[in-house]
């Protein structure tokens, strides 16, 4: 990584991205105090998996365990030119042949950690309370989101949130809360254009086959604060509101370009052909967002796009959610490749 211009850092509080070593039989997590600090785990998950379902039992636990962004799993010892298994918290999975030129192996691995070391994370959210009282209970934008929700849940693209409780510690757990106002692993986002500056966005960490609540699983975003990295979102008084799904500043470049995109729609589906973003940033980060707002604006028509992010899913974008079920809902893959 120095090499490529990165330097070493004493405190990890200075740090973009941390390195956590540790014994898989003792799985230590590394407690940031910061967002924008992106933790690698590295460890020996033993044996010969080659497959995802031989290494995700092993290594997905692990992931969690340790409060990764990613997690890189070795198949035997140092000396025996191990496999290099990497995991995401999307439940994505891709492997490293360790045979062969050393050097390509540490490219090849490096070119995975690269995004992480230099992503800037946008989940601060600032809440104002002035949402009109007509969208306290929402509109018939909200109730297009909470249709959608449920259709998604039909295709069997919204698996079932990770049992967190099982895996973390309560102080863990605790810790996840206080630093991404995490309650629990979700799937898929959804959003619809209000007017010109505004729009509707499902809510992180909800089950999206039960939005209910505006302000709580429903968000009215009305801008991005550039100079605080924070989107800025209008609740009604008197609720305590739910954190917008970490993808808003992706949504929020796509509408604030394109005036025909009515609707989009995020979902870890594949479908085959799409054009797809060339690095695996993680979600919620400005640099993922401007990948896919690069190619939605290569497509003929950006109402109409479908792009790939690699490794993670899709965003489609559509005149209304309705339009984009119409033309994708056939075509979806379950099961998003991972390279």
């Amino acid at each position: 990584m120095e090499a490529r211009g990165h330097n070493f850092v004493n405190d990890p509080d200075d740090a973009s991205l941390v390195v956590n070593c540790f014994d898989r039989e003792r799985p230590r997590p590394f407690r940031r105090r910061a967002q924008a600090v992106f933790v690698v785990s590295l460890t020996e998950i033993g044996g010969g998996a080659q497959t995802v379902h031989e290494a995700m039992p092993r290594t997905y636990p692990l992931l969690v365990r340790s409060l990764s962004n990613l997690l890189i799993g070795l198949t035997g010892p140092a000396s025996s030119n191990p496999d290099a298994h990497f995991v995401t918290p999307e439940q994505g999975h891709y492997r490293v042949n360790g045979s062969g030129d050393r050097d390509r192996f540490f490219e090849r691995v490096y070119e995975r950690i690269e995004p992480l070391a230099t992503s800037r994370l946008i989940i601060n959210n600032t809440f104002h309370t002035d949402l009109p009282e007509e969208l306290w209970e929402g509109d018939e934008i909200t109730r297009s989101i909470r249709e959608a929700g449920q259709r998604l849940d039909a295709l069997d693209l919204l698996p079932a949130p990770f049992p967190i409780d099982e895996i973390l510690s309560e102080r863990d757990r605790r810790h996840l809360k206080r630093l991404y106002g995490l309650g629990g692993l979700s799937y898929g986002n959804i959003s619809a254009r209000l007017d010109e500056t505004r729009f509707w966005m499902s809510a992180s960490g909800v089950d999206k086959s039960d939005l209910k609540d505006i302000g709580r699983d429903i968000l009215l975003v009305t801008g991005y604060d550039e100079e605080e990295g924070s989107i800025v979102l209008s609740v009604p008084p008197d609720v305590e509101p739910r954190r917008v799904s970490v993808d808003a500043i992706e949504h929020w470049m796509i509408y604030r370009e394109h005036p025909g995109v009515g609707a989009i729609l995020h979902v870890h589906a594949w479908m085959d052909g799409v054009p797809s973003t060339e690095f695996n940033y993680p979600c919620g980060t400005y640099e993922l967002g401007k990948a896919v707002a690069d190619i939605v604006r290569t497509r003929e028509d950006p109402s109409q796009a479908v792009v790939g992010l690699k490794n993670h899913g899709l965003t489609i974008t559509g005149e209304s959610l309705e339009d984009i079920f119409e033309r994708v809902e056939d075509r979806l893959l379950q099961y998003v490749p991972m390279t």
